[in-house]
């Protein structure tokens, strides 16, 4: 399966309740990003990757679904829109083979066989790194980290880092999930309130029940500028990354067979899109108001 069925019910959401950054791969940390507006590059400004020659390659078919907005989605003129749609069609473009790239929508659950039957070359649709996919998979860079964060009352007294600032005090977690988890490991000073699902957390932190909430980077700070949150609430520090408890993070998804050269394709391509700045420009055409 893939990954939880791409969290599917996890970031499911409509257009105006999710959002995208991009973020340094950390192995086994947490980390806070110190610009709020601004998309933080992966590409290592050293590394000098060479461009594959793709001259060979008859086609590539760029695999997505159309109901992961803002990542990819049918607009309200019936087109195919997207942060996914739009990065493929720069990867393309960067590559010089526009002329041969498609982009199909495949229902999630079908991503998978599609890719392995060879009715595609690539699949761009929110699909998180794991063993156990790297098994039969090979994958890009990561292009999307998946973060977490903190959000407490506005009324909450709370200055300094988390850690300091949250220690003794009740953090609402959703019990059982590698939240909860990474709570314990990197904020041992907090007091864990497992809550059986996330309305629950939240109810409890609009009621004062709980000092803060940690949970879903995707998802709280477009909880937080909603009208369901009717205002009382802020991010408080972070955004926090854990390869050990999130996951590698997102990135595209070939065949084994054909990763030599398609892989060291798109691992060039998007190293020239973030050194170009193209991928910040896409990034603030899905998300103006940036997400850290």
């Amino acid at each position: 399966m893939l990954l939880i069925q791409r969290i599917q019910g996890y970031l499911r959401f409509s257009i105006s309740l999710i959002s995208l950054a991009f973020l340094s791969f950390l192995a086994h940390t947490a980390q806070a990003a110190e610009n709020a507006g601004s998309l933080l590059i992966l590409a290592d400004p050293n590394e000098r990757l060479s461009k594959p020659d793709l001259s060979a390659l008859p086609r590539l078919r760029i695999l997505t679904t159309a109901d992961f907005p803002p990542f990819n989605f049918v607009d309200q003129t019936n087109r195919l829109a997207g942060f996914h749609v739009d990065l493929a069609r720069e990867i393309c473009r960067e590559l010089a083979i526009e002329s041969k790239c498609q982009i199909q929508t495949v229902p999630f659950g079908d991503l998978q066989a599609t890719l392995e039957a060879g009715n595609g070359e690539a699949v761009m649709a929110g699909i998180a790194v794991s063993p156990q996919l790297r098994q039969k998979f090979a994958f890009s860079h990561p292009y999307l980290m998946l973060p977490a964060r903190f959000v407490t009352s506005r009324t909450a007294d709370l200055s300094g880092p988390a850690d300091m600032a949250l220690a003794g005090k009740p953090v609402g977690v959703v019990a059982g999930t590698s939240h909860e988890k990474m709570l314990a490991a990197f904020f041992p000073k907090a007091k864990p309130a497992p809550f059986e699902d996330q309305a629950a957390m939240l109810t409890a932190l609009k009621e004062g029940k709980v000092t803060a909430v940690f949970g879903d980077g995707l998802r709280l700070p477009f909880w937080v500028a909603s009208a369901a949150s009717e205002k009382c609430c802020r991010l408080f520090d972070g955004p926090y990354i854990s390869e050990r408890h999130l996951g590698e993070g997102f990135a595209v998804m070939t065949r084994k067979s054909a990763s030599n050269a398609l892989v060291a394709a798109v691992d060039f391509a998007l190293s020239q899109l973030a050194r170009k700045g193209k991928m910040q420009e896409i990034y603030l055409r899905y998300f103006p108001n940036g997400y850290y």
